[in-house]
């Protein structure tokens, strides 16, 4: 992504190896895997098998075929699609096709399906194929119940939000884009954060940014932030990214990571920290878009959840 801290990564761990190393575009036989991580095939493969639970050249095979089933659905030919998996032949690329999903390539696939169910073949370590180009790893079925505190704190947030963004829709022009907080940043990668208007288009961009990557969309193109725009996009993200974290919860998939490979080196991303993240830095900007506000001479509230359970549950 992006927008993430990158380059705060602290060294690389095992499954950025795997990832180098046997998904590498250029790596298709097993040697050119081991050449790429400085070992002996028999070795490569020993220790891949035991931190992976499935061997090298299977691991790429199937991720590779999910990747390819990914794409048809989205339309590739089935030419294109064998040649960009690695397969000399469109006929071996269907054979090897029909054995994994039960159904010759290009086929509809049935309906009320959603894409992940499509793509994803059984896996022993829970790595997946995740589009555009990233790959995710289920974590063991969950023993992290759907936390009702963090649902209201997600709740609260995207209301909250909503409300600030209401508020400045009568902020005139100048005071909304005052310099307030010369050179401020929140994250680096966010860039400078010095008006009301930075800070809440921010918060809008962290949803829109992330849920792209839960998703597994293109990244996505960064709006208009007047306060009409920004209370559009923030009605059409809002929404979604309740759904995803509702998604989240229901399978108890706090702990699956998104592997982002387009990184360097390639990012993992836990799903729980993605949430705490975008909460911990949501609920930070809202205060300080309440403090650029009052500086503005306007009257708000302190942005409580309490004030704002209790206005929601009152009769």
């Amino acid at each position: 992504m992006a927008d993430s801290p990158s380059s705060a990564s602290a060294g690389r761990d095992r499954l950025r190896e795997l990832i180098d190393a046997v998904l590498d575009e250029d790596n298709r036989t097993l040697p050119d895997m081991a050449g790429d991580a400085y070992a002996s095939p028999w070795y490569f493969s020993r220790q891949v098998t035991a931190g992976a639970g499935e061997p090298p050249v299977a691991l790429r095979r199937r991720v590779l075929l999910e990747r390819a089933a990914w794409q048809l659905r989205g339309g590739a030919t089935v030419t294109d699609t064998a040649f960009a998996a690695g397969y000399d032949s469109v006929e071996g690329f269907a054979r090897a096709f029909a054995r994994a999903y039960g159904r010759p390539p290009g086929t509809d696939v049935g309906a009320g399906q959603s894409a992940r169910d499509t793509h994803w073949l059984p896996a022993p370590n829970g790595i997946h194929f995740h589009p555009p180009m990233s790959l995710w790893v289920a974590d063991e079925p969950s023993r992290r119940p759907a936390d009702e505190v963090s649902a209201l704190m997600v709740h609260h947030d995207v209301e909250d939000t909503r409300a600030l963004i209401d508020v400045v829709k009568g902020l005139p022009e100048e005071e909304y884009r005052r310099v307030r907080l010369p050179g401020w940043t929140v994250l680096p990668w966010d860039g400078a954060e010095e008006s009301v208007a930075a800070v809440l288009s921010t918060l809008v961009w962290t949803k829109e940014v992330w849920l792209a990557s839960i998703e597994g969309a293109d990244q996505p193109v960064r709006g208009a932030d007047d306060p009409a725009a920004l209370l559009a996009r923030h009605d059409a993200v809002a929404p979604r990214w309740l759904a995803a974290v509702r998604d989240i919860a229901r399978r108890g998939a706090w702990g699956d990571r998104l592997v982002d490979a387009l990184c360097e080196p390639p990012e993992t991303f836990v799903l729980g920290s993605v949430v705490a993240h975008v909460l911990t830095y949501s609920a930070h900007r809202r205060l300080l878009v309440r403090s650029l506000l009052r500086d503005a001479g306007v009257e708000i509230d302190t942005g409580d959840p309490i004030d704002w359970l209790t206005r929601r549950d009152a009769p």
